[in-house]
């Protein structure tokens, strides 16, 4: 796979460029965030409405541009954000109900506008933004280090792939090469960061339609899977175990081991639980068929990892595109054409198959290398030289920019997660479901609202 980067310039004093919203739907979100926060007018944009853009900032004011100051405005309040122009639906028996951002779940801040006809979703329209940290803002002016410490934290659950993705860049920026050794730990960290996600999400759907039974198990399996990654490396979620040039961990011999009994004790345990969930009638009636992403909208929305692979869009950067030590390797990529909430439990399952078959190559590998370096030094870029950091990650690619300023310091910083595009993509498949299975929709898609709110 080959990535093509576009450039362009703009009049200062009069910023505007062609909108492609109209023409390539994915562009949509990522356009209006841009002008919220930069000013840029986009042409002819089908839908101008503010979205990063809540109440904190005068109406002149945008946050990215050099002359806002770096702290912002931290005297005052932001405002409540009461007279956002949801799109309404009229109609006999049409009504609303409102969503959040506030859930009785344990989750991020997110509001969703339902119109619906008795219990049939009519429309939905989402409302982001609420844990907008001004991430892109705050950035500036970071060393290689402190940029890598705040990619970690874009999205807590990726938090290996984001920093991946940024130190990536960084080094592309930087012209170096990381040690074969460092980049088998990457990718190791990163595969067990998919397994414990995944092996949440399907307890979570189970959860939803009331099968405790298999989220109570499947969230047991994801608890020991994380308690290893503490006893191992020092941390549940591996935050922080990447660093510009590589790692600050190793895997020894002892390490290896036991992440490799560690693997033979999970597939035993799925063994055990994934055929009585297969054969869980009530499970059957609530995830097939609902939750229906056809392959043209999936395509249409540019859909990355489960969601997209669900429904027939066969994209792996791992594979596709791929990068160390995925280049020594096959990635093997689980794909359905269904495009119901039952395709993207059954791609999340057999994606922590293949996870652990790579897992136990790297690890392989690792044993055929003698016990070096873990980080190459680092070499500052030259004040204007940029990165691109392109990772797949548990969610589905990660695309991060980086450019440096003088003295080592970093001038732009933008990781675009999978999720920014697949949150769209949730509006239509939840059409013509009833109410009620939503939640267990939303789940299947399982979209960071803090990887997109930035």
């Amino acid at each position: 796979g080959e990535y093509i980067l576009l450039r362009t310039t703009i009049n200062v004093s009069k910023p505007q460029l062609p909108s492609q919203a109209s023409v390539y739907a994915a562009a949509n979100r990522s356009e209006r965030h841009t002008h919220d926060l930069f000013g840029i007018e986009f042409l002819q944009h089908p839908d101008p409405r503010c979205w990063t853009r809540h109440q904190a900032w005068e109406r002149h004011e945008y946050p990215l541009r050099d002359d806002f100051p770096l702290v912002g405005h931290p005297a005052a309040l932001t405002p409540p954000d009461t007279h956002y122009p949801f799109v309404e639906a009229h109609g006999v028996g049409v009504y609303e109900i409102p969503v959040g951002p506030v859930h009785a779940g344990i989750i991020e801040p997110g509001h969703f506008r339902f119109q619906a006809v008795g219990e049939l979703i009519l429309n939905l329209e989402e409302r982001l933004g609420y844990v907008h940290r001004g991430v892109e803002k705050i950035a500036q002016g970071r060393t290689p280090k402190r940029l890598a410490k705040l990619a970690g934290r874009v999205s807590g659950d990726t938090t290996v792939s984001h920093t991946w993705a940024a130190c990536m860049a960084m080094e592309q920026a930087a012209g170096i090469e990381i040690p074969r050794r460092a980049a088998l730990i990457r990718a190791i960290f990163a595969e067990r960061e998919r397994i414990a996600n995944h092996l949440g999400d399907l307890g979570a759907i189970c959860n939803d339609v009331a099968f405790t039974f298999a989220f109570i198990q499947l969230m047991r399996l994801k608890e020991l899977w994380c308690r290893t990654n503490y006893t191992l490396f020092g941390h549940r979620f591996l935050m922080d175990k990447l660093v510009p040039g590589g790692v600050n961990v190793d895997i020894n011999e002892a390490a290896g081991k036991f992440i490799l009994v560690d693997i033979q004790e999970l597939r035993r345990e799925l063994a055990h639980i994934i055929p009585i969930i297969d054969l869980n009638a009530s499970l059957e009636d609530r995830i097939y068929t609902a939750g229906y992403l056809s392959p043209k909208t999936a395509e249409l929305f540019g859909t990355l990892g489960v969601v997209g692979r669900a429904s027939g869009q066969d994209r792996d950067v791992r594979r596709d595109a791929p990068y160390a030590p995925y280049d020594r390797v096959k990635v093997n990529v689980p794909l359905e054409t269904q495009g119901d909430i039952a395709s993207r439990f059954w791609v999340r399952y057999k994606d922590i198959n293949a996870s652990l078959k790579l897992i136990e190559q790297f690890i392989a590998q690792l044993d055929t290398l003698p016990e070096g370096e873990l980080k190459t030094p680092w070499c500052a870029p030259v004040a204007g030289s940029i990165g691109l950091g392109i990772v797949e990650s548990w969610r589905g690619e990660i695309i991060t920019f980086v450019a440096f300023d003088v003295d080592n310091r970093i001038s732009r910083f933008y990781p675009r997660d999978a999720s920014q595009l697949n949150w769209e993509a949730l509006e239509k498949a939840v059409l013509n479901n009833i109410v009620p299975d939503f939640p267990v929709c939303n789940k299947s898609f399982n979209c960071s609202y803090a990887g997109s709110d930035l």
